[in-house]
């Protein structure tokens, strides 16, 4: 199973601001669903209730520390990452590819060191926020394709690889 995180970030590090992104980059919002139709996203429940609604043709777990059962069935709870990812890996032969971590900054954090790959929407501008993606050490991660946007405002689009001497 390759896991792979996919974000947008300020310069500053910001990912968001009372539970909303703190900007509006559309071609971003087509960059997500188009990576992430039909895979496994693992998200946390604040993550998840910031959404529109459930997103469609995906399977969402969801880490939270309340877990109950979903009416949808195309959704489930857990009560940790490590749970998160065995329902994954469990669901993982009807959801081929990847499987995203979709945030928020706590469980980006918690999931870094197991990641194999982060997708990562770099916005050329400092915006105020209260979640944070995490330092990742690049020394473990090798950039293996960007793809500037003029903007407004100017971002990039970064795929990052992890080493095969930086372990998992």
């Amino acid at each position: 199973m390759i896991l792979a995180q996919i974000a947008a970030m300020a310069k500053n590090r910001v990912i968001g601001k009372d539970n909303d992104l703190p900007w509006r980059l559309p071609e971003d919002l087509k960059f997500f669903k188009k990576m992430t139709s039909g895979k496994i996203l693992i998200m946390g429940r604040k993550t998840f209730m910031s959404l529109p609604g459930h997103l469609p043709n995906r399977h969402h777990v969801v880490i939270t520390r309340s877990p109950v059962v979903s009416e949808e069935e195309d959704v489930t709870f857990a009560g940790s990452v490590d749970e998160a990812l065995e329902i994954a890996r469990r669901l993982s032969p009807d959801y081929p590819g990847e499987v995203f971590i979709a945030g928020g900054g706590e469980i980006f954090k918690e999931t870094l060191p197991i990641a194999d790959k982060i997708y990562l929407t770099v916005i050329d501008e400092d915006f105020d926020g209260d979640a944070f993606f995490p330092e990742f050490p690049e020394k473990d991660f090798e950039l293996v394709e960007q793809n500037d946007r003029p903007g407004p405002p100017p971002f990039s689009f970064r795929t990052y690889v992890r080493r095969a001497e930086a372990g998992r």
